[in-house]
């Protein structure tokens, strides 16, 4: 069964959907950007029932200022009182013992950020965003290599070079952008972020999508030690594909069988 739950917080009514089900662990589906609990095209909504089906129960919501919310919409970057408060409504209507939360893009930024306010068992965090919105007008520049480092290993960029097919101006930006040194001031998003995890102590999956720019510019970071986490805690795994939100041909399916992985082993 389906049903609507309000919710204070912060002087605010939230409204979120709970997805019933027997399972005394639930999972907290945090929306990404300005998405409604529903998800593009309603694919949170599916995904919490396919959830809810095989025996856990599903809570989505909608942040301040968003879909049927009040309050005022601060962004990404201030939604803990949300999460927090989404968390202790969800224990409380469903009667958790454990509690799994998922978001994707900036949504699984902010429950890197915030989920120890709300006493988070695990994190699975997809495509995670670090780029501050100073730099959101390109493609991270981890990214960006990557995307032209894949299209000079193809004959045929050389030909559309020598044809004029390539735009000139564009290509210049781009690799400009490469060159940039972001800055190192503390308060960036990334090292925030960084901090974040690092100091976290839950058990966390990271499901990146190779050929996803944000996917790719987490994952260089990672790379570089520039999180330096407790490598055992934190699993990684990666789905071929360029669908950021994994909307792909079996993208779904994968998805689908991480979540329960991790629902099954709290």
């Amino acid at each position: 069964m389906r049903r609507l739950i309000t919710f204070r917080c912060n002087g605010a009514t939230l409204v979120g959907t709970l997805d019933e089900a027997p399972g005394r662990t639930g999972l907290l589906i945090v929306s990404g950007g300005n998405e409604l609990r529903m998800g593009a095209y309603r694919g949170m909504s599916r995904l919490a029932q396919r959830v809810a089906d095989a025996g856990y129960p599903v809570f989505r919501f909608d942040r301040r200022g968003i879909g049927d919310s009040e309050g005022e919409n601060r962004g990404f970057e201030s939604s803990c009182p949300e999460i927090a408060h989404a968390a202790a409504a969800f224990r409380k209507a469903a009667k958790l013992d454990h509690l799994i939360a998922f978001g994707n893009c900036d949504a699984a930024t902010s429950l890197i950020l915030f989920h120890n306010r709300a006493a988070i068992d695990r994190l699975v965090l997809a495509n995670p965003w670090l780029v501050d919105r100073q730099h959101e007008d390109l493609p991270p520049p981890a990214a960006i290599r990557a995307h032209y480092a894949a299209r000079l290993r193809d004959p045929r960029e050389w030909l559309r070079l020598a044809r004029g097919g390539v735009n000139l101006t564009k290509l210049i930006r781009g690799l400009r952008a490469t060159a940039e040194k972001r800055s190192q001031d503390p308060n960036s998003l990334s090292a925030r972020t960084a901090r974040a995890l690092a100091a976290s102590t839950v058990p966390t999956s990271l499901l990146l999508a190779t050929g996803d720019h944000t996917a790719v510019a987490f994952q260089h970071a990672y790379r570089a030690s520039r999180f330096d986490p407790v490598r055992s805690r934190i699993r990684v795994e990666q789905r071929d594909t360029a669908s950021h939100s994994f909307a792909g041909e079996g993208d779904k399916d994968w998805l689908f069988d991480q979540l329960l992985a991790a629902l099954r082993t709290v």
